[in-house]
């Protein structure tokens, strides 16, 4: 990845503050002009909707044509997908579902040559995902995007080589694009600069959601991200998975986040080393939410029994979050026990994820306890555990009392089961369950596909 210096940034920041000149972009013998960033964030969507209008009757095909046109000018072969995508499209006023790039090798003559396609249409995802995309061809392509308001949803992952100045780009396109609502960022790392120069552009992005996957954010870019968030009151998921995030300063970070936030709904952190003394930051930060966040996935963060201890103490004042995913995590019997009256003292959550948590017997029962007084969990995930014929009739006889519980995901009875009537009593125990799930999911209004 392409360094920053300070003198880079200073460029940047000189370059973004208003003054009485146009910008322009130099293509190629073309120009496109740039009005003030003022005029370009409050006049965009008029702006770019008016010029849309008057090209609503063009064709897919006359899109095709000019593409094919442009790519002979920039001396570059027309990509075969493209032309695909096109001719089997179907545009409505100018609009179509998605323009797919991914694992073509976008240098920047073929990144210029897309301009015609990206001024004559709007699409809902533009899949940009290991395009090979440097410096200059991302640049101008993400430029492109800004100027033509050309998606609504953008995912830039997997490319490695961008440079600073695609960085800046990207950095004006987060704050400047008045359509886009949702970026993926997968497999990039964002330290030092691209960290710095997302945060700064979340401080007044439209973006509802981001995705951040493996993007190496633990440490100080994640204290840049959490700086912007703590103002920011647009962005409603924050997914971050796979970024190594510790159980000290990163989730010391977090648990500020749910402090000071109150705008974001869903917080991924799944496959990460919150563990248990991270987790307690987090309940900090949750039980202090009167509005805000109502997903949190902790799937695979080395959480124990202990973090339970921390997870029953907010419990019980927790207003908002309705969905809290646990899997993948060391819970076991005694976790289980430990959250087990808490989860009754809570009227918040809708749903509870606890597969694979080396839960048995004894833990199922304990979660029947809890079901039998439940009037709102509507999901319960316990796959991946040894829940055997003693916990599915603790399990089944606790939703002959239970009016709320939609769903209960539970492994199908295993076929190395070496006695038959076992075997045969769990199979119909499983399927008493899933009646009883699906008469309540009837009683609440809810279809199978939503329980």
């Amino acid at each position: 990845m392409t360094g920053c210096s300070d003198s880079d940034e200073q460029s940047e920041d000189d370059a973004e503050r208003p003054n009485k000149h146009q910008k322009k972009r130099v293509k190629g013998g073309k120009h496109v002009s740039f009005p003030p960033d003022e005029q370009i964030v409050s006049g965009f969507a008029e702006h770019r909707d008016t010029d849309r209008a008057g090209e609503s009757c063009i064709t897919l095909t006359e899109v095709m044509v000019a593409y094919q046109q442009s790519c002979s000018r920039h001396q570059v072969q027309p990509a075969e997908s493209i032309l695909q995508q096109l001719q089997q499209g179907v545009c409505g006023g100018g609009s179509v579902g998605c323009l797919d790039l991914k694992g073509e090798r976008l240098d920047h003559r073929s990144c210029e040559a897309l301009e015609v396609v990206l001024k004559s249409l709007h699409f809902d995802f533009i899949n940009l995902q290991a395009a090979q995309l440097e410096e200059n061809g991302a640049s101008s392509l993400l430029e492109m995007i800004l100027y033509y308001e050309s998606t609504t949803y953008l995912d830039i992952s997997d490319n490695i080589r961008m440079g600073a100045s695609a960085w800046r780009a990207l950095a004006r396109l987060i704050k400047q694009s008045v359509r886009l609502s949702r970026l993926d960022v997968r497999n990039v790392s964002m330290v030092d600069y691209p960290a710095r120069s997302l945060s700064k552009a979340l401080l007044t992005s439209r973006l509802t959601v981001l995705h951040l996957h493996n993007a190496q954010l633990s440490g100080v870019p994640l204290f840049s991200l959490v700086g912007a968030m703590r103002t920011n009151r647009a962005l409603k998921e924050l997914h971050l998975s796979n970024n190594l995030l510790n159980s000290y300063q990163d989730a010391l970070q977090l648990g500020d986040l749910l402090r000071y936030n109150s705008t974001l709904h869903t917080l991924e952190l799944s496959n990460n080393a919150v563990a248990d003394a991270g987790l307690e930051e987090l309940c900090d930060g949750l039980s202090r939410q009167t509005e805000g966040l109502k997903v949190l996935l902790l799937r695979n963060n080395q959480i124990t029994e202990r973090g339970m201890e921390h997870l029953a103490k907010a419990l019980p004042v927790l207003k908002v979050l309705q969905v809290l995913d646990l899997g993948e995590n060391l819970l076991g019997n005694e976790g289980i026990l430990v959250i087990r009256e808490p989860l009754m003292a809570n009227g918040s959550l809708l749903q509870l994820g606890l597969a694979q948590t080396n839960v048995t017997c004894e833990g199922a029962v304990a979660l029947a306890e809890f079901l039998a007084e439940s009037r709102h969990l509507q999901k319960l995930d316990l796959r991946q555990n040894q829940v055997r014929l003693g916990g599915l009739m603790a399990l089944s006889l606790a939703l002959r009392i239970n009016r709320s519980l939609a769903r209960l995901d539970v492994d199908p009875t295993p076929l190395q089961e070496q006695d038959e009537f076992l075997a045969e009593t769990q199979t119909r125990l499983q399927s008493e369950i899933a009646e009883r799930c699906l008469a309540n999911a009837a009683r609440l209004g809810l279809e199978p596909s939503e329980a």
